[in-house]
Order: structure tokens, then sequence, then C-alpha cells
């Protein structure tokens, strides 16, 4: 008699140990499960056997070939599209044709008597006879009724309570007839149990029904597979180990060594050359996979693991489920219940929380808490938060449950009944996360003023006026794909790190303020801060400068929300303005960033064209401005910088201007002539934004990226203000820009970008700072990142906090000078980044 293996599922629900693998090939103490049910099968004299497949059928054809190995000859029907569970089987008409045949599912455990089955089959002369088992729940299974002589009277498909009339199920193991086959068209879908079986039925055919109370499981979701594994072990189904059971309760395969300082203590299955270490412990009911290596002190507690796993020095597993090609380093811990997918790497130290899945690839950093599931992206952060914000890839990193849990943890830093208010930019995207954002502030005690789509430098001021802290949301300027999380203290910039440490605790630990029912937050729409903002921003400028000056400005507003104040307070200064691009679009707003080149050169040729004093480019957040002047020459970053601090040192003599070490030189000297004094600053948002908020001194400071601060009107980034300020900066040199521009001197810079692993970043550092101190060939600097001293120049080495690189920046007295000394020490990072 020839056996039909029906091994064609996906295992949906079995995933992520199947998002690689076939659910047939899952093992069970080692062994995928179709082989113990091949072997079952050849036990009871089936020597053919034909499987079924369709998801990665590759993989099961390769792992048993043509069965020899098995004692079996096997074939292979492959379904392109699924067929159902009859419609496969169609499919396999020449080969089943004339006989009686048997079919039996390669994705459950079982021990059933197969010979005792197919004797009670022939001896009823049934056309069907089905294998059931009585169950507790039948709820997740199909239910079938028989009457007092065994025949079946009807079939119900996972019934409700209310449905139950019998705690007989379904199986899934038949024996049929070959006549059967005639009800089916190839290449049509059809199932035994909703189609074929209820028309027999009809037709009054003979279906019985056969009882066993030995071992039968479905292995259809990932505790049902756990338990699968634990019985196996337990040997409460009787199926074969691979190797020799070397103490009692303990089985391992060839080649395994286990040091005489372990403690094992079974039932534990250990596969083939498997190495376990000294003050290793591994307590069973537990299976360790082929070529897996437990190193020393390590515990493993009621766990399956699959082959190719490394379990690193005082690591912890309890409970858990681990794929294969896992690295799980020193003192991680995976808690109860949780699955981790193949390749997946859990650094030193880490933590995944019970009950949660990580799909493959994945990358947990360092003692970082995984506390939520990680299906999308390729890491678990070590750190929430970056050099802006908290970003991650929209609805895949950042997911609703992320944002809600980010609300849950700024509110529980702030006190119950303070106030937050929270706004974002016009992308669906954000909205939603905004909505989450919310609803986790809100369930906190925390009030909520909710400013909807709202310019980032008018969310800011709202906050420093009316707030105690603030959230917006908006797409990553870098990443049209990713969302960025921006928190802000009660004065409208960044929260300081000390801030960011007590949110991201609050985030992993998932310790949340537990607010009384009567005690959750408040939510409200503020209706005045526009109106607010637009008064003090006019009360800020020299509006009868403005007035005087007759400007024509060309400005591009990115399809951003700037649009929504800008024109109208340059309106009444009597600023003639020509508006490109200047309506909500957020569509258009994540292809304008990928395309901005092309605006700018736009915008040179509209200035141009239409002989306008200046354009600006403000970007979609309203942050960042970029200059073309009345030639329609683009104006650089630098450029911008030195030409900012002469019209700032001018216009205030004795200013203090604030700029990152990456601004070249010469802009000390630009402000040595004009009576003003340069403060250099680390380049990081959060301490210009703080410098400038707590040095009443500062009359300008600018970021690495066209970010512009005057602190007159808010100690933030805020290209809106900042294209009015520049504005009335010019109308009182009475010049054309282009003609400031032109008097500006000359300067060298190179750029260089290493690519450096994360943990040989400090190395990096660590060694260039302590050979130029050794050297003594100039001042080292440490204020932001290494700067070196070179003769008429300087090189500036900084990590990046985002990338796996080092940014370098030289300045020489030539463009060759620059790059030689850019080239030389990027030589150097690259050495030691590589060990």
């Amino acid at each position: 008699m020839k056996a039909v293996l029906m091994a064609g599922g996906e295992g949906s629900r079995l995933r992520p140990l199947t998002s690689r693998r076939p659910k047939p090939l899952a093992p069970v103490a080692g062994i995928p499960v179709m082989e113990h049910i091949v072997n079952l099968l050849s036990a009871h004299g089936f020597g053919e056997i034909v499987a079924t497949l369709h998801y990665l059928a590759d993989e099961i054809e390769a792992w048993f070939g043509d069965g020899s190995a098995n004692g079996v000859t096997m074939h292979y029907v492959v379904e392109d599209t699924p067929l159902g569970t009859a419609g496969a089987v169609k499919m396999a008409n020449d080969l089943l044709a004339g006989d009686t045949f048997l079919i039996i599912s390669g994705d459950a455990l079982t021990d059933v008597d197969l010979s005792a089955l197919v004797r009670h089959h022939k001896e009823q002369k049934n056309d069907v006879t089905i294998a059931l088992q009585r169950v507790t729940n039948p709820l997740e299974f199909g239910v079938v009724v028989t009457g007092e002589d065994g025949r079946i009277v009807r079939f119900l498909e996972k019934p409700s309570w209310g449905e139950v009339f019998s705690d007989t199920i379904n199986t899934g193991i038949y024996v049929l007839e070959p006549g059967i086959l005639d009800l089916m068209e190839r290449g049509k879908i059809y199932d035994f149990s909703k189609d074929l079986f209820p028309r027999m039925l009809h037709e009054g055919k003979k279906l019985g029904g056969w009882v066993f109370d030995t071992y039968w499981t479905d292995i259809g979701n990932l505790e049902q597979y756990q338990q699968a594994n634990y019985d196996a072990i337990e040997r409460k189904v009787a199926i074969s180990f691979s190797g020799d059971e070397v103490r009692p309760g303990v089985w391992a395969g060839e080649g395994t060594t286990i040091d005489p300082q372990a403690h094992i203590e079974g039932p534990v299955v250990l596969g083939r050359e498997v190495r376990v270490g000294a003050g290793a412990t591994i307590v069973g009911p537990a299976v360790v996979g082929d070529h897996s290596i437990v190193e020393r002190n390590a515990a493993i507690t009621r766990s399956v693991l699959w082959e190719d796993c490394y379990v690193g020095e005082e690591a912890s597993l309890n409970d858990c489920t681990v794929a294969d090609r896992n690295t799980i380093e020193r003192r991680a811990t995976v808690q109860e219940a949780s699955v981790i997918g193949r390749g997946c790497t859990l650094g030193h130290g880490s933590t995944v929380n019970a009950h949660l899945k990580l799909w493959p690839d994945k990358w947990v950093n360092a003692g970082s808490i995984v506390s939520m599931s990680l299906i999308y992206g390729q890491k678990w952060p070590g750190s929430l938060f970056g050099s802006v914000g908290i970003s991650g890839l929209a609805n895949l990193e950042i997911t609703p449950e992320f944002a809600l849990k980010l609300g849950q943890a700024f509110g529980t830093s702030l006190k119950s009944g303070q106030t937050v208010m929270t706004s974002r930019d016009t992308h669906p995207a954000s909205r939603v996360m905004n909505r989450c954002v919310i609803s986790g502030l809100l369930s906190v005690g925390i009030n909520v003023l909710d400013l909807r789509s709202y310019p980032l430098p008018l969310a800011r001021y709202a906050v420093r006026v009316g707030g105690d802290g603030g959230v917006h949301v908006r797409v990553a300027p870098d990443d049209a794909n990713a969302l960025v999380f921006e928190f802000f203290d009660h004065t409208g910039i960044g929260i300081e790190k000390g801030a960011e440490r007590k949110v991201e605790n609050l985030f992993f630990r998932e310790d949340f303020r537990r607010t009384p029912m009567d005690e959750v937050g408040r939510l409200d729409f503020p209706s005045r801060a526009l109106e607010r903002y637009s008064g003090a921003f006019v009360e800020s400028l020299g509006a009868k400068a403005l007035k005087d000056a007759n400007f024509r400005v060309v400005i591009d507003y990115a399809f951003g929300n700037a649009s929504i104040v800008l024109p109208q307070i340059l309106g009444t200064l009597g600023v003639e303005q020509i508006a490109l691009n200047a309506y909500f679009d957020s569509e258009k707003v994540r292809t304008f960033r990928n395309d901005r080149e092309r605006h700018l050169q736009q915008l040179t040729s509209v200035v141009s064209s239409l002989e306008a004093n200046l354009g600006v480019l403000i970007d979609a957040d309203g942050e960042t401005v970029i200059l073309v002047d009345d030639t329609g020459a683009i104006i650089g970053r630098n450029r911008l910088m030195a030409l900012l601090t002469l019209l700032v040192a001018r216009s205030k003599p004795g200013a203090r201007i604030a700029l990152p070490l990456t601004v070249p030189s010469v802009v000390e000297r630009i402000a040595a002539d004009n009576g003003a004094t340069i403060v250099r600053t680390r380049s990081d948002r959060r301490s210009l934004m703080s410098l400038a908020e707590c040095d009443p001194s500062i009359a300008f400071a600018g970021g690495m990226n066209y970010e512009l601060i005057f602190p007159e009107f808010q100690p933030a980034f805020d290209g809106i203000y900042a294209a009015a300020k520049i504005m009335e900066l010019l109308a009182a040199e009475q010049r054309k820009l282009s003609q400031l521009v032109a008097t500006l001197p000359e300067w060298h810079i190179a750029g260089r970008v290493v690519a450096c692993p994360w943990d040989r970043k400090g190395a990096v550092m660590r060694s260039l700072h302590d050979e130029a101190a050794h050297a003594g060939n100039g001042k080292v600097e440490t204020l932001d990142g290494v700067r070196l001293e070179r003769n008429g120049g300087w090189v500036l080495v900084l990590p990046d906090a985002t990338d796996a690189s080092v940014n370098i920046w030289a300045e020489g007295t030539t463009d060759d000078d620059a790059a030689r000394y850019a080239d030389e020490i990027a030589g150097r990072v690259r050495t030691i980044a590589a060990g």
C-alpha cells in the first residue's frame, strides 16, 4: 500500500520558526517532524510514499531525496498554487490509481498504529476510514460525529461550543479507496473534510471512524510545537532519537562532548557535535541541536534549540524556542515563551522579555532589553535616541504599538497632571503615530494640547510659552521611508541626555505609571498658538528696515507647512514674494527631499529671471534655510555660516557667535575684524540650542546642515524666522547679497567618511588621541571628537552618531593640503578600525 504525506503548508502560525524553513522540517527532538512520520510509515510497511509539496518544496526534496536513507521510495508532487488537501492528492492520480492508499500529515507528531488502522478499514469494507481521537477542547479541530456502529454521520469544521456534539476530532489520517480520485478534476481546489467527505456521506458511501488513544498532536502553533518537543523528550510518544543515552535521561549524538563539570538534568537530547562547557547547566525537558555550543556557566532550562546555535558564557535561556544559526552572546537572557527566528544575534547582556518573537536576522545591541516583538527592520537598538530624536522605518520599525509605548514612557518621566504639546508634519503616517503618542500620554495622566499639523519651529515656540514638554512626529529628513520623534523640554529644545536615558529605561522596562480612571489626562486643541508665534515674530524684527528695503524674494516652501505663517508675515512687512510649492502635499514632501538639487536649480532660474534680491528654500519642517543670491548662485553651508557671521557681527558689535568645530577657521578672522567673537561648540543639535538658551550673549548660532538660531526670538532652529531675519540684516547693509558674498575670504576644506564597526569607534578615538598627545606635534582638542592641529590647518575626527562610520574634516592652506590631511587620518582610522 502507498501513503500520501501532506507537506505543502506554509505554517504561518509557526512563524518566525517557519519564515525560512518549511513546517514539515521543523525539528522535534532534533529530527524533522516529517522524518518521524516517514519512519513511522516505513515501520508499518509503507515502502512507497508520495509527498505533496508547495512552500519551500526544494528544501524538503533535498532533505529526503529518493527516500533510500529512510528505507522508502519517495515521490514528489509540487503544487504551484494551493489546491486544498484533496486537490493536492488528485495531482498524484497516476501514482495512486487502482489501489487503496493512506493519507497522513507531515506536520503532526504521532505514533499511531497504522497497521491496525488499515486492518480496521479492510474489515469494515469502508470507502473511507478516518482516524479519530478524543480531546478535551475540540474547538480548533474538525469534529466528527459517529453512530454506535462507528459509521460517520456528520462533520463539523471548527465548531463553536454550541455546535459541539462530539469530542472526537479528525486527525487528518485517512485510509481511502481509489474511487475517491474520480470525484475530482485535476487543477481544482478540493478539501476532504469540507467538500469530498460530506458529498460522499450524502451519496450514501460508507465512511467510518477509527478511534485511537495513542499519542497524536498537531504542531500548528508555537505553543503546540514547544509542547510536542517536551512530550517527545519525555518519551510520551514512541519515536527514536539520534545518538545514544550517555547517562540516564540524556541522549547525545555522535561527536558530542560534555565537560565533566557541566550539569545536565534529563530528559535532554543533544544533537551531533554539540559542545557543552564547564559549569554549564541544562535542565530538561530540553533539546540542543547539531553543532551547537553551550559555553561555560550558561544555563538552559526547558528550551528547544535548533542546530548551529551559540550560547555564550553565563547566558540564560528559560522555556523558550531558538531556531538555527543564532548567536546568544555572554550574559544574554531569553525569557519564557519567547521565540527567536533564524540568524539572530543577541548582544552581550541583552534581554528578550517573555512571550516575544524575533523574526530572522535581527540584531539586538549589547545591553538592550527587547520588550516587544521585533518583526520588521534589522535591529533592536541599544539606545532609542539617535542624533535626532528616535527614528525608524515607518510602520515597520516604528509601529503604532511602539509609538504608544513612547508616549507612556515620556509621560511617566514627567509629573502627573503636567501638559505636553504634540504636533506633526502633514504625512498620514505621522498623524497615526502622533495619535498613538497622545494615547500613551493620556493613559499615564498627562494632559495633551495637540497642535496637529504644525511647522517644527512653531511647535517649539508653543511648548516654550505654554507647555511642560513636547513631542513632534515627522518624516525623517534623511530617509523618506522613516519617521522621527523629537521630544522637547519646557524650553522647546530637545530633552537632555539624562532625560533621554530615563525615557529609554522606562520604555524598555515598560515601567509605566498606572493612572486611576478619574486621573487620565485630558486632550485639548489650542486655538491661538499661531497668532502668538506671529506676534512675537514681528515684534523681534526691525520691521521699518524691511519695509524700506522693498525686497523682492522668491521662496520655495518645499510643500511643507511653513507656508501657513511666513507669507502673511512678510506681506505685512512689505516684502514682495514669489512663492513656489507653497501648499501641503505629504507625498511631494518625500520626493522633494530626494530631488532637492533639481528644485534648487529651479529656484536659481526663477531668482535670475525675475531679478529678485534673493531666493530662499525652507525645508518642509521649517527648520533649515538655503539661500540663493541675486545672481542665482547657491550659497553653500560653510559660506552661509561665514556670511551670517559677517552680517551679525556688523549689526551687533561685540556679538558672540556660536559655530561647530567643522566650520572653517576663517569665520574667526571675519568675526575679529568686525569686533565679534566665535564660540566653538559641539555639533549635536541639542548642544547648540542649549547654549543659545543658557547664554544670553549669543547673537547667532549655526548648525551642521543649514540650521540657524537667532536667540532673540527663540533658542531653537527656526528657518522661518531666519529667512526674515536674513532679509533684515541685508536691508541694513544696503548692498546686494552677491556683493557681500564676494567679500568673504577663501578657505580650503576636505571631508571623508570611513566605515568603522560600532565596537571599534572607541578604539579609534583613543588611539588617535594618544598618538597625537605622545607625538607632541600640536594641541589636541576634545570638545567634539578629536581635533588635531596641522601646519596652517586642522583635522577633526568625529564618530557618526547614527552610522557605523567615522567622519573626518580637514582644513589646510590649499585644497591639496586639506585633502592630504584628510587622507592621512582616514588611512589611520581604517587601520585602527580593522583591529
